[in-house]
C-alpha cells in the first residue's frame, strides 16, 4: 500500500494509482474517529469559588460567638481573620491562695486562787463533806509530785470536788512536799483540775495539810 503523501492528506490527482490510493484512503479515514475539543474554564480572580468544589468542613456556616454587652444584653461578636481560630471564652485565672488562719490557741485556764473564807469554814465544820484525801508522808519530791497528779486527775473524772492533801510538815516545818505542794498546784498540768487551796484547820491536820477544791468536768 502507498503511503500518502504529505500536505492536506489526500493522494495527488494524475498519478497512476490515484483512483486506488483514493479508495484505500477512505476506507481508513472512515474509520478514524476525531478526538473531543474541550474549552478551559474561565478562573475569574477574586471569585467565590461553587461549594461543589470545596472541602465539606469548609461550606460548614460558623455561628459567631455570643458576647454579654454592659447591661447584660447578648450581641454578637464579628470575627476577625486574628481571632478566627481562636477562644473568646477569658481563661481562668489562678486564684490567690487563702490567708492560712492563726491556730486556735486553747483557752488559758486560771490558776487556783485562796479559798473563800466560807467555803474553808464549811469544809472545817465538815458542812461540804471531804471526798477523799491523800497521804504523801514518806514519798520523795518527785514521787509525790506524780502521786498528788494522778489522785487529783482520778477525783475529778470521778466528780469529786473537795479532798485533803496531807504534806507533813517535815523537820522544823521545812519538809520538801511541803515547800512544793504549791507549785505543783498551780502547775500547767493541774491548772484545769484544781480551783482553790487552803491550810486545813487544825483537826484535819493544821498546816501539814490543805483543802483542796477541784473544777468541775
Amino acid at each position: 500500500m502507498a503511503r500518502p503523501p504529505s500536505g492536506k492528506g489526500a493522494p495527488e490527482a494524475g498519478s497512476a494509482t490515484s483512483e486506488d490510493d483514493k479508495r484505500i484512503w477512505g476506507r481508513v479515514t472512515a474509520t478514524v474517529t476525531p478526538p473531543a475539543q474541550r474549552k478551559a474554564a474561565r478562573v475569574t480572580p477574586g471569585a467565590v469559588l461553587p461549594s461543589a468544589v470545596l472541602p465539606a468542613a469548609e461550606t460548614e456556616p460558623v455561628a459567631p460567638p455570643l458576647v454579654r454587652g454592659v447591661a447584660g444584653k447578648k450581641r454578637t461578636a464579628a470575627l476577625t481573620p486574628a481571632s478566627a481560630g481562636r477562644s473568646t471564652t477569658p481563661a481562668s485565672l489562678p486564684r490567690a491562695p487563702e490567708a492560712a488562719r492563726p491556730p486556735i490557741a486553747p483557752r488559758a485556764q486560771p490558776a487556783p486562787e485562796e479559798l473563800e473564807p466560807g467555803r474553808k469554814r464549811r469544809l472545817t465544820r465538815e458542812r461540804d463533806p471531804i471526798e477523799a484525801r491523800i497521804d504523801l508522808h514518806g514519798f520523795g519530791r518527785f514521787e509525790a509530785e506524780d502521786q498528788l497528779r494522778g489522785f487529783l486527775i482520778g477525783c475529778q473524772m470521778r466528780g469529786l470536788r473537795s479532798v485533803l492533801v496531807i504534806t507533813g510538815q517535815g523537820r522544823r516545818g521545812g519538809g520538801i512536799i511541803r515547800a512544793s505542794v504549791h507549785e505543783w498546784l498551780t502547775g500547767p498540768h493541774l491548772r484545769g483540775v484544781v480551783s482553790g487551796f487552803a491550810p486545813a484547820h487544825r483537826r484535819h491536820g493544821g498546816d501539814g495539810a490543805l483543802y483542796v477544791t477541784l473544777k468541775g468536768r
